[in-house]
């Protein structure tokens, strides 16, 4: 069986893929369920089937000593992940299965993790990719960079300069 014979969308490259999964992975609940029914324009969310529901464990983080040294466990932290697929009718219909929507984001919030998931796969639909990137994807990044660059700011207000001086004429 093909990869064609399983999915109604042709796979999306990689790092677009990850690029939109990011984005989704680091957006609030609230701005991700408000930006998904305007992209949607009102209308009931698709219909899909669960491959795995909302779970919640626990991920190993690891960090580096310098950021390129030895790696080390640093804790561990809250994830939750999630798996569906588009049911037929959903994806355009065809008899066919539509694509599976994967999410992971660090917390609890297992809605959140159904709302990517659901984003996700509706991003892999051709006939709906450009609108939705359009209507969710680029607005929510555009937030997400926002918040970045305010703790970046927040950041750089603690820094400190340290110079040396040097005593007599030596």
């Amino acid at each position: 069986m093909n990869a064609s014979s399983t999915s109604s969308a042709p796979a999306a490259a990689p790092a677009t893929r990850r690029a939109w999964m990011a984005v989704l992975a680091h957006t609030p609940r609230a701005e991700l369920e408000a930006a998904l029914d305007a992209a949607l324009a009102g209308a009931p969310e698709p219909a899909f089937d669960w491959l795995r529901a909302p779970q919640t464990g626990l991920a190993m983080v690891r960090g580096r000593i310098g950021g390129t040294g030895d790696a080390f466990n640093l804790g561990e932290a809250t994830v939750t992940r999630a798996t569906l697929r588009l049911r037929a009718e959903a994806a355009g219909g065809a008899g066919q299965p539509g694509p599976v929507g994967v999410a992971c984001h660090l917390g609890r919030d297992k809605r959140r993790a159904e709302l990517a998931a659901l984003a996700d796969a509706l991003l892999q639909l051709p006939a709906r990719h450009a609108q939705l990137h359009a209507r969710l994807i680029e607005p929510l990044a555009a937030r997400v960079e926002a918040r970045r660059d305010a703790r970046r700011a927040d950041a750089a207000s603690t820094r400190v300069e340290f110079f040396t001086m040097v005593r007599g004429d030596a």
